[in-house]
């Protein structure tokens, strides 16, 4: 978007811009945010931190640079702060956000009976990692129960590689005294498909976790808006 469209509230009245923000807030109260479009729900979270300015053209910047609201809150300080008008209190906004959402969907899942409660585990293992810039692979460690007692970073690699060591895996599940295991890991490219390392790392350490009676119960792939599972696709 050109430079000069963010300079448009520069003949907009205050309570122009008031009246604006009070109707989407409106929006908002009354039909949540099914109601309101991306770039208003981003509105809404720029209210807060840029108070006296036509923020709509800053959002629709945003959302054009980053692709997405899920995007926008997960990009690098580095990389919004090279936005016209997004200052770090703009960024500390979106990073409280960004974390109240992991946190919330995190709540959903631990110390509760997972398997079946799918989606749930998805929309958590998306909000962690759909949108990092390397490869990181998580272990969700499981009780007796199928209650996931401890979610860790196990490895983090590059862009397209992550190497991970199963004997690790292992030590670490033998230490929480966990019976099972779902492993997690996101692919930066956005596409979610195995590859042959992925297929015979995740082999090897289901043939070792059965030798301690420790179960994997799935390997699951994010993509940027998609995932595989290792088990649904059944090559584990």
């Amino acid at each position: 978007m050109p430079k000069e469209s963010l300079k448009s509230d520069k003949h907009e009245k205050p309570d122009t811009r008031r009246g604006h923000r009070e109707r989407l807030r409106a929006r908002f109260i009354k039909g949540g945010g099914d109601a309101l479009h991306e770039y208003e729900l981003l509105e809404l979270i720029l209210f807060r931190a840029i108070p006296r300015r036509d923020v709509k053209p800053i959002a629709k910047e945003l959302l054009d640079k980053f692709k997405d609201l899920s995007a926008v809150l997960s990009a690098s300080r580095q990389d919004l702060t090279k936005t016209n008008f997004i200052t770090d209190s703009v960024v500390t906004e979106f990073k409280i956000i960004e974390a109240s959402a992991l946190r919330l969907g995190q709540s959903k899942i631990m110390h509760r009976e997972i398997l079946g409660n799918w989606d749930a585990i998805i929309a958590y293992c998306r909000t962690k990692l759909a949108e990092n810039k390397v490869e990181e692979l998580h272990v969700l460690f499981l009780d007796k129960k199928n209650r996931i007692i401890a979610d860790e970073a196990m490895a983090i690699g590059t862009v397209d590689h992550t190497p991970f060591y199963p004997r690790e895996i292992i030590k670490r599940a033998l230490e929480l005294n966990a019976s099972g295991l779902i492993l997690v890991h996101n692919h930066p490219s956005g596409d979610p498909q195995p590859s042959k390392a992925d297929i015979k790392s995740t082999i090897k350490l289901r043939e070792l976790a059965q030798g301690f009676n420790i179960f994997l119960h799935d390997h699951i792939i994010i993509g940027r808006h998609s995932e595989v599972s290792f088990k649904n696709d059944r090559i584990i």
